[in-house]
């Protein structure tokens, strides 16, 4: 073997690891206090609409234990209404309400999404089933 050759890894925990995606760039640093301002809290998605001015807007009403909220969301190319109805949700609520195409969200979820492109968003949810309106920290 030549010295420009590499030998073989001789077991499966030697294996070279795959080349990590690039990471997306940092937002600026908060304090505690500042992440403490946030009311997040367990939502349940009860209804879900399209939304009739945009293509990619879903609406969605979502329990919160002690009232229901519409939330807009621009998932519609991810997710069908079926599956989501009935499923538990992060929810920024105290979020100042935005009007969105002539509709108002009263708040926002808490999805992942793989690159900036966008191309796969996963909705951030409960591991086990937990009651609406239970907060999050």
């Amino acid at each position: 073997m030549s010295d420009s050759e590499t030998p073989a890894p001789e077991s499966a925990c030697e294996q070279i690891p795959a080349e990590a995606p690039p990471a997306s760039p940092a937002k600026a640093t908060i304090t505690y206090d500042d992440f403490c301002k946030l009311d997040l809290r367990v939502g349940k998605i009860v209804e879900v609409a399209d939304h009739p001015n945009a293509d990619k807007l879903l609406v969605l009403q979502v329990d919160l234990g002690n009232e229901k909220r519409q939330l807009l969301a621009g998932i519609k190319q991810y997710y069908s209404h079926e599956s989501l109805l009935g499923r538990n949700i992060i929810v920024v609520a105290n979020l100042a309400p935005r009007k969105m195409r002539g509709l108002e969200s009263q708040g926002m979820l808490i999805a992942a999404s793989t690159d900036d492109e966008k191309s796969d968003v996963v909705i951030l949810t409960t591991e086990k089933d937990t009651p609406p309106g239970a907060t999050c920290s």
